[in-house]
């Protein structure tokens, strides 16, 4: 394996579109949502262990996650965790990320990827890794993979790209579109999803943040002298709290003028909601999905249900619903409405004042 190869797997978001599973205290990265017997991030992990170290491969996450990290990823070490002290966005973590590696090996290429995203053929992502490791390894670029988009979806963001190389120039990022805009990009074809997952030296990401969020830039450089080492943890402590709260796509991507984009398609979907995940697992003939249950359904079609594992259940006349127990809490939900389960959590919270979000 190559040791200029590193990754940087984000672990920290709450994912509270998927509670009861998911919550504050113990979010969807570190459960086995698609019931194969390994959370998402183990097997973010493991996936990259096809291609970079086990020992380059650093988790960033909330110190409040420290535990079960390490509980699940039993063969790193606290030195592969990078503990964000308080939430600030994608940007400061990266930065933290890049610093940290740079301290270890100068010639470093890192990709930055979500820790719960489906991929569906994993020889097909590695080798597109490799592919955007080799360009940045001799290129002062900024790389992102694009997923060829199968439909006009609202829910991602998408790229616009030109070029006749394998590897394009990036023209502009779009935020999630309205459904006339996405179908307007479908049929021009010169767009992808932005898929969130990024690819660089560490020596061009850092430069680019110099340029253009330079203050959070002084902010982490300011302690070169301090990374890997047992000052590390007070230095972040003291400073992280200091950084602007500012995605990577706002901070950087949106404004460096050498960003490059690589078409894939490796079968990705973000798993972002229940719906999301429904249209990944396996369906019966009515197109009821089931993850642990065991389920008798009575004229019921295109439900996904989820429970604690060996738990019975009987569904009559259901269509296009999510149900889902956890513990004791009970989730039904039209999947049409799965957007308001955040609206749901807060109202639990209020209400019941008990910790079920």
């Amino acid at each position: 394996m190559n040791k200029d190869y590193y990754a940087v797997i984000m672990a920290g978001g709450i994912g509270s579109r998927f509670w009861p599973m998911s919550t504050s205290e113990n979010p969807k990265q570190f459960h086995d949502m698609l019931g194969v017997g390994e959370s998402l991030l183990q097997r973010t992990f493991k996936r990259f262990e096809k291609l970079i170290p086990t020992e380059n491969i650093l988790i960033s996450t909330n110190r409040r996650y420290k535990s079960l990290v390490l509980e699940q990823l039993p063969n790193i070490t606290e030195k592969q965790l990078l503990l964000e002290p308080v939430m600030r966005n994608t940007a400061p973590c990266i930065l933290y990320a890049a610093l940290k590696i740079k301290a270890i090996n100068k010639e470093a290429v890192m990709v930055v990827a979500p820790s719960d995203h489906w991929i569906e053929d994993e020889v097909e992502f590695l080798r597109n890794i490799e592919t955007s490791f080799k360009a940045c390894a001799v290129n002062d670029i900024l790389m992102t993979l694009g997923i060829q988009p199968s439909n006009p979806n609202t829910g991602y963001g998408y790229i616009k790209y030109q070029g006749n190389e394998e590897i394009k120039d990036v023209v502009k990022f779009t935020e999630k579109p309205n459904k006339e805009k996405a179908k307007s990009f479908i049929k021009e074809g010169t767009y992808l999803w932005n898929a969130g997952i990024f690819i660089w030296s560490t020596k061009s990401i850092i430069k680019a943040y110099q340029q253009s969020l330079p203050e959070m830039g002084k902010i982490f450089i300011e302690g070169n002298h301090v990374y890997n080492t047992a000052l590390e943890d007070e230095f972040i402590t003291e400073n992280y709290k200091k950084a602007e709260s500012i995605s990577i796509d706002f901070g950087i991507m949106e404004k460096a003028k050498n960003v490059h984009v690589l078409p894939v398609e490796f079968g990705w979907n973000d798993l972002g909601t229940w719906g999301s995940l429904y249209e990944k697992l396996p369906k019966d003939e009515a197109a009821n999905t089931v993850v642990n249950a065991e389920v008798i359904f009575r004229e019921s079609k295109n439900n996904i249900v989820r429970t604690q594992k060996g738990k019975h259940v009987v569904i009559q006349g259901l269509e296009n619903y999510i149900v889902v127990e956890k513990d004791n809490v009970l989730l039904i939900c039209p999947k049409e409405k799965e957007q308001e389960i955040k609206q749901i959590v807060a109202e639990v919270k209020a209400k019941f004042k008990a910790k079920l979000t």
